[in-house]
């Protein structure tokens, strides 16, 4: 079989390639757009499926470096963390609370059906941690951090193969599922943002089209951008080391770019707010293309029935919960709309996944500005927390109870 292997730059061409088919792809076909899919999405998956065809025929495997996809996260979740401000924390302070107390319930949830499913086909419960929210609301940094712990636990040995690959199902089917349960809760209650309008075309009037700068304003946002990320990787580490936690690369950028930005609005110094935003969503996109693009679909294609279905149920229940759960008690409104599609894209996957889905959602409908502010605070930062703590308990617990 022939080896194909592309460094990272051939990767990242790759990627605005893929964006740039995708997008066409969304265009022409209307139940993609009907339904919020997002453009990297389309082209990384339309990818993944050629290379597994190849691979699994025996023709050729492609390879690539994913150190600039890293490198892509790390930036666009630095843009994330800009957009917090003092005063929308006291504006959607609540939210956050809120996203936060149904992530912790949706934990455990994850991993007793998780656990229930594998013992039902009479197999090791803790291989249900490892493809419940280890995999799921930990996504893929959590799983290969805590794979190996469920073997150590006295897991079976391929408990931590598992646990990404259904890291790998929760990216695709958080995509897949936020902006057409989104598109559903808007359509049936007839919502609309309160912070935009709407064209008659149905698009957002204004969004994402164009905006008055210069490129001093570009060069101030990216390098406050690598100031974040430089200073943020360090304090990534001294959190680790502090806590003994397994955090992703991101948080310490995040947590610099929160300080920064605020620190910009006590001095009054000029924040280049609208040209942050359009460097975060060519990073998202480029990101979330060779995330896709990178996902090995045919180790899905080996999963044992009782893994099957287990991810199945566990996306039965995640849309269950958000449409009925997540939308009420976040109020019922468009705002609470946006956030069941981010809750599905970070509570199966990914914070990335959340972002995107939001973003193709809000293209369409209009702005959600509390969305886009609890959602990654609690999916990139507060979660991991009591994700860790929360997988730990759930280790011991199945250990005492069925070892």
């Amino acid at each position: 079989m022939m080896e194909i292997s592309l460094n990272m730059y051939h990767a990242v061409a790759l990627g605005a390639v893929l964006f740039w088919i995708g997008g066409v792809i969304t265009d022409k076909v209307s139940v993609l757009n009907r339904y919020c899919i997002p453009a990297p999405l389309v082209g990384g998956l339309l990818f993944s499926i050629i290379n597994c065809i190849l691979t699994v025929s025996g023709v050729a495997s492609i390879t690539f470096d994913g150190t600039l996809q890293t490198v892509f996260q790390n930036l666009f979740f630095t843009t994330v963390g800009f957009t917090v401000s003092i005063p929308a924390l006291l504006r959607g302070g609540k939210s956050v609370v809120l996203v936060l107390v149904l992530s912790i319930i949706m934990i455990p949830i994850q991993n007793a059906l998780g656990g229930g499913i594998m013992l039902a086909f009479d197999q090791d419960p803790l291989i249900g941690i490892g493809i419940g929210s280890t995999a799921l609301i930990g996504g893929p940094a959590t799983a290969a951090a805590y794979g190996p712990e469920l073997v150590k636990a006295g897991a079976p040995a391929g408990a931590d193969v598992a646990a990404l690959a259904a890291a790998t199902f929760g990216l695709v089917s958080g995509s897949l599922m936020g902006g057409p349960v989104a598109r559903s809760l808007i359509v049936k209650h007839n919502l609309h943002s309160t912070e935009g309008h709407i064209s008659e075309s149905g698009e957002v009037a204004g969004e994402d089209e164009s905006f008055t700068s210069a490129s001093p304003r570009f060069v101030k946002g990216f390098m406050l951008l690598l100031a974040a990320l430089g200073i943020g990787a360090q304090i990534s580490v001294w959190l680790t080391d502090l806590t003994g936690l397994t955090f992703p690369s991101y948080i310490g950028a995040m947590l610099t770019a929160v300080v920064i930005r605020n620190v910009m609005i006590a001095v009054k110094v000029e924040y280049p707010d609208q040209e942050i935003d359009t460097m975060g969503n060519m990073f998202l996109s480029i990101f979330l293309a060779l995330a896709l693009s990178s996902l090995k679909l045919w180790e899905l294609v080996d999963l044992a029935l009782p893994m099957i279905v287990c991810l199945i149920l566990q996306c039965v229940v995640m849309v269950i919960f958000s449409y009925f759960v997540v939308f009420n008690v976040m109020g019922r409104d468009y705002e609470a709309a946006v956030m069941s599609a981010g809750f599905i894209g970070f509570a199966m996957g990914a914070t990335s996944n959340a972002m995107a889905n939001m973003q193709v959602v809000t293209k369409k409908y209009g702005p959600a500005p509390v969305a886009y502010f609890a959602i990654p605070m609690v999916g990139g930062m507060f979660i991991d927390f009591f994700n860790a703590v929360l997988i730990t308990f759930n280790i011991n617990l199945f250990v005492d109870m069925f070892h």
